[in-house]
């Protein structure tokens, strides 16, 4: 759980920094701005948008296919289990579905950059801790796009070694880039795509906790994962016909 508490104190603290200086959410989205409009609009960055935001549900659907194709007996490699297929539906449904698009982002009015007077929009600029802004549903606060990057964590970490320590990193620079292209676009501020990652981690470390209450290793093999291999018909009458001479004794 040591995770868990370091994503916390970094929330609060994140929370505690953009309330104390709300202003340094604006100085960054500045740089991003060119007095136009915001930098992150051409067909690379659009693109870049379309991988981030469709990269964690292909990821998810691969897992499924690997644990299925085992299940069945027609993959042999490694695949997750039936338990951290659970872990991985669960927490995207929780953490970037539930929490942040469906709680946060519709609730808490918070305008976006593009949408804000310092940007030329219409509403006035509100720090993270003002849910009264001009923003209607789907505002800045938090990040969804974030949330859902920074989840990548989750499927690297069922990887067994030695594929998971650079997984995780990986994933790690993935929602990263995901929030800074957010930020390019103008669709949040650096507060809303810290805690949108965040928020991800924590359920992640919550639902890992709950999952594998006494720290077992996600990658190893369960037993409701084996499939027994599959017998011929001579194999499986030969195996009925000594079980038979094994009664009559």
């Amino acid at each position: 759980m040591k995770a868990f508490f370091r994503y916390v104190a970094l929330a609060a603290l994140t929370l505690a920094l953009f309330a104390a200086w709300p202003g340094l959410d604006l100085a960054i989205a500045h740089l991003f701005y060119d007095g136009g409009g915001f930098l992150g609009h051409g067909a690379p960055e659009r693109f870049g948008r379309d991988f981030f935001r469709v990269t964690p549900f292909v990821v998810l659907a691969l897992y499924a296919a690997l644990w299925l194709a085992k299940r069945r007996g027609h993959w042999r490699g490694w695949a997750p289990s039936g338990r951290a297929m659970i872990f991985l539906i669960a927490t995207l449904a929780v953490g970037p579905g539930l929490v942040v698009n469906l709680s946060l982002k519709d609730h808490w009015h918070r305008p976006r950059p593009v949408q804000t007077q310092d940007f030329n929009g219409p509403s006035a600029f509100k720090p993270w801790y003002e849910g009264d802004g001009g923003c209607a549903k789907n505002c800045s606060f938090v990040s969804g796009e974030a949330a859902a990057g920074f989840w990548m964590v989750a499927p690297a970490s069922v990887l067994p070694p030695p594929w998971r320590e650079p997984a995780i990193v990986a994933a790690f620079a993935f929602g990263a880039l995901a929030s800074l292209l957010r930020m390019a676009f103008g669709g949040h501020y650096l507060s809303d795509v810290l805690l949108g990652g965040l928020v991800t981690l924590i359920i992640v470390e919550i639902a890992r906790a709950l999952i594998w209450p006494r720290g077992r290793d996600p990658a190893a093999p369960e037993a409701d994962d084996s499939v027994p291999e599959s017998r011929t018909a001579a194999e499986t009458v030969e195996a009925a016909l000594a079980s038979r001479k094994a009664e009559g004794r």
